[in-house]
């Protein structure tokens, strides 16, 4: 996964956690705008999320931030 996504991904589940507490879950959506401006990055984190990891639809914060920290 590209070093820019992972950074993203980071920060916005920092910020959910912050702002909801270290139980809030969240889905690969979280890190795109509701609109579909860049398909290829949403397919990249898609593949990681339900291809490589094969994780639930909604999953806790938490455990995606400390995951993509590990580099998974």
């Amino acid at each position: 996964m590209r070093q820019s996504l992972r950074d993203k991904i980071i920060q916005v589940c920092e910020q959910k956690i912050e702002k909801k507490g270290e139980g809030v879950g969240v889905s690969f959506y979280a890190f795109f705008a509701n609109k579909n401006s860049d398909p290829e990055l949403l397919m990249e984190a898609a593949t990681w999320w339900i291809q490589t990891h094969q994780l639930d639809h909604f999953e806790k914060a938490l455990k995606i931030k400390e995951m993509v920290q590990q580099g998974l």
